[in-house]
């Protein structure tokens, strides 16, 4: 069963549309560096707290046509966002990959937009991620941070809670020029009947935006093994909501091989939608994340 999934996910070509690469040994990301752990929505994390660099991710992705990828930082130094963007340039220089990355930011600092500005002047940069305090998309000073990125040319990654969907919501509206882009799904880490039903409407709300995509990855649960069959609700929903052409799928490697391996992910979304047309299947796994992203 999981050679047939494997055969049939390689039909298409793979743009891997939210991964990471990192290195403890040789710079500083607290949750990964520091002695004491953070509280982690998987758990124990101790076995991703090691470098992970392209040769890595090639190992794990092997048998799998992926032909592009998106690094989404990684909660690197937060005193040094330039860092990481230098040390991603290098590795892209050096490797080929990632293809294009997502760059940290704190849209609320003082220096926020000197910034952004040296973030976007880097050529395989084309967004943001600053993952907001409940209730933070409604400050001003966070804001102002936000109307920023599009006369940049920057997209905005957002990792949330479901429950602060409502105020992305807002957010789009307040800024129909910027792309926002969902990251992990909206997070449903809630499977009863009544936290699936409220992420679906939180969900709704975003996706009536059409300025909002979605990532779906990050769907695995603590304990569990990532299947077809725990994760089909999620995905099918976050499909028939944002539609075939604003939902991508991405791996979160390393961060999801805590859950299941590339190929129990990959191969768990192709038999989800193996009933969708080969265009939209396409779209899903490839297309639309080189066109969110201007990876041409």
């Amino acid at each position: 069963m999981q050679g047939a999934s494997l055969r049939d996910v390689t039909r298409f070509p793979i743009a891997d549309a939210h991964q990471h690469f990192w290195d403890p040994r040789a710079n500083y990301l607290p949750w990964l560096c520091d002695a004491e752990p953070i509280a982690f929505r998987y758990g124990d994390y101790a076995a991703i707290r090691r470098p992970y660099l392209p040769a890595d991710y090639f190992t794990d992705v092997r048998g799998f046509d992926v032909v592009k990828t998106v690094y989404v930082e990684t909660e690197w130094d937060p005193r040094d966002p330039l860092g990481e963007t230098t040390w991603v340039e290098r590795l892209r220089r050096d490797t080929g990959f990632p293809t294009v990355m997502v760059a940290q930011a704190w849209l609320d600092r003082d220096d926020a937009h000197a910034v952004l500005e040296r973030q976007a002047a880097f050529a395989l940069v084309r967004g943001i991620r600053h993952k907001p305090r409940p209730g933070q998309m409604r400050d001003a000073r966070w804001r102002a941070g936000y109307a920023r990125l599009a006369p940049l040319g920057l997209r905005f990654d957002l990792q949330t809670a479901w429950t602060e969907l409502g105020d992305a919501a807002a957010l789009c509206r307040d800024f129909p020029d910027a792309r926002l882009i969902l990251n992990h799904t909206g997070l449903p880490a809630d499977r009863s009947r009544e936290g699936l039903a409220g992420w679906k409407r939180a969900l709704a709300g975003l996706a009536a935006c059409p300025n909002a995509a979605i990532k779906i990855s990050g769907i695995g649960e603590p304990g569990a093994r990532w299947t077809p069959e725990a994760n089909r609700e999620v995905v099918l929903t976050a499909i028939e909501l944002f539609g075939a052409g604003r939902a991508m799928f991405a791996s979160n490697m390393p961060v999801d091989s805590l859950c299941a391996s590339f190929d129990e992910i990959y191969g768990g979304f192709r038999e989800i939608v193996k009933d969708l047309s080969p265009l939209e299947q396409r779209s899903l796994f490839h297309d639309n994340a080189v066109r969110i992203y201007a990876m041409e």
